[in-house]
């Protein structure tokens, strides 16, 4: 038997590494001498960058940024070899960088997030894969490409700093200053979320709350969007509101496609061709993943969808082990998964079970092996 384990991270107590672990162990026990092959993934949220590092055993680089409110602050990419590389924009311009009580997305930034792609160019990198959730950002990415050499320029041609509260007094956009490295170099953008740039489900209104916007802050930084994207469309030819995905991270989704010919691709998808997760399901018996929690949203580009849509297409059996099953968990079958088992194995507090999630988790691993060895036996 060949068992390849596959699992996102139980946010706040299990790390994928770890579930690959506590897999190991229990099949072992059930099928004593079988072989256990481990990846670490992500579906291009919190963790995407060391889950891929993991997998690849690749090279933290970490360098002093500006934080979304300016302040100096350390950001962190990954190298995977000497062309490519994985960042997350959040580790520069992410939203938990941010104290809530200062959390005002007219003076926030990406200009971190274009620095850390400065100095990955600077070092060599060729193929950037760029994870953009998690932002604290409704600056349309003027702030990241700022940093690369862009000018936002107002009506009498200075300069603005690229913050959110800037878009509605741009007036011209002038790329000759564009790092000439970054014109070398192709962008990979993982985003699942299919919001355009402007309206009711653009950037400023789906995220700016979260981000700390009153309904006074969104509307003027909806005006100011609007701007920027009929700038976009005068200079450039391109309506950013006719392309899904353009408003991810505050429009940052928007810029990398303007400005650096970026590809929007699945999270799970990105990190799963990095891994080179097809490769090693040859010769495997069973796929085993999961998440902390399973339910709807599990169908929209999370790691247990993409692990199974990529074992089907090679009839290769998937089971998931998750924390918990919460309404439309179901759905999950319909993307590769065969059967789902929870960890928790009776009626307990919600601090109780985090508190025991390596023992359920276990416990857990050891039901589903010893089910599939029954199995084996009819």
């Amino acid at each position: 038997m060949k068992f390849l384990f596959a699992s996102d991270s139980f946010k706040g107590t299990l790390s994928s590494h770890r579930t690959a672990e506590l897999l190991t162990r229990a099949a072992a026990e059930v099928f004593p001498g079988c072989e256990c092959v481990c990846v670490e993934v992500a579906d291009g949220g919190e963790g995407t960058t060391d889950a891929v590092l993991a997998a690849l055993d690749g090279k933290k680089v970490t360098l002093p940024v500006h934080g979304p409110l300016g302040e100096i602050t350390e950001g962190y990419y990954g190298v995977l070899d000497d062309r490519r590389v994985i960042m997350e924009m959040a580790s520069a311009s992410g939203l938990p960088l941010v104290p809530e009580s200062l959390r005002d997305p007219r003076r926030t930034s990406s200009y971190g997030t274009g620095e850390m792609i400065a100095d990955a160019l600077a070092g060599g990198s060729r193929e950037i894969s760029i994870a953009i959730g998690g932002s604290a950002t409704n600056d349309g990415g003027m702030g990241c490409m700022r940093a690369l050499g862009v000018r936002f320029l107002d009506e009498n041609e200075q300069e603005l700093d690229g913050c959110g509260q800037d878009l509605i007094k741009l007036r011209k956009i002038d790329i000759t200053g564009l790092n000439p490295l970054a014109r070398q170099a192709s962008f990979t953008v993982m985003c699942d979320v299919t919001n355009p740039l402007c309206g009711e489900n653009g950037a400023t209104y789906t995220f700016g709350k979260q981000k700390g916007g009153t309904p006074e802050i969104l509307s003027e930084l909806e005006a100011g969007m609007q701007n920027y994207r009929d700038i976009i469309l005068r200079q450039f030819g391109v309506n950013m509101d006719e392309f899904s995905g353009a408003g991810a991270a505050g429009g940052l989704g928007a810029a990398l496609m303007v400005f650096l010919n970026g590809r929007l691709k699945s999270g799970i998808e990105t990190v799963l061709d990095l891994v080179e997760f097809d490769r090693k399901l040859d010769g495997v018996s069973l796929v085993v993943t999961g998440e902390g929690s399973a339910d709807w949203q599990s169908v929209y580009g999370k790691v247990m969808q993409g692990v199974g849509t990529r074992c089907r297409r090679r009839n290769i059996p998937v089971t998931a082990i998750v924390g918990s099953m919460g309404k439309g968990a179901e759905h999950i079958y319909d993307h590769g998964i065969n059967s789902i088992i929870t960890t928790v194995n009776g009626i307990m507090p919600l601090q109780e079970a985090l508190d025991r999630a390596d023992e359920l988790y276990l416990g857990a691993a050891r039901r589903m092996f010893r089910m599939l060895k029954t199995g084996m036996q009819l």
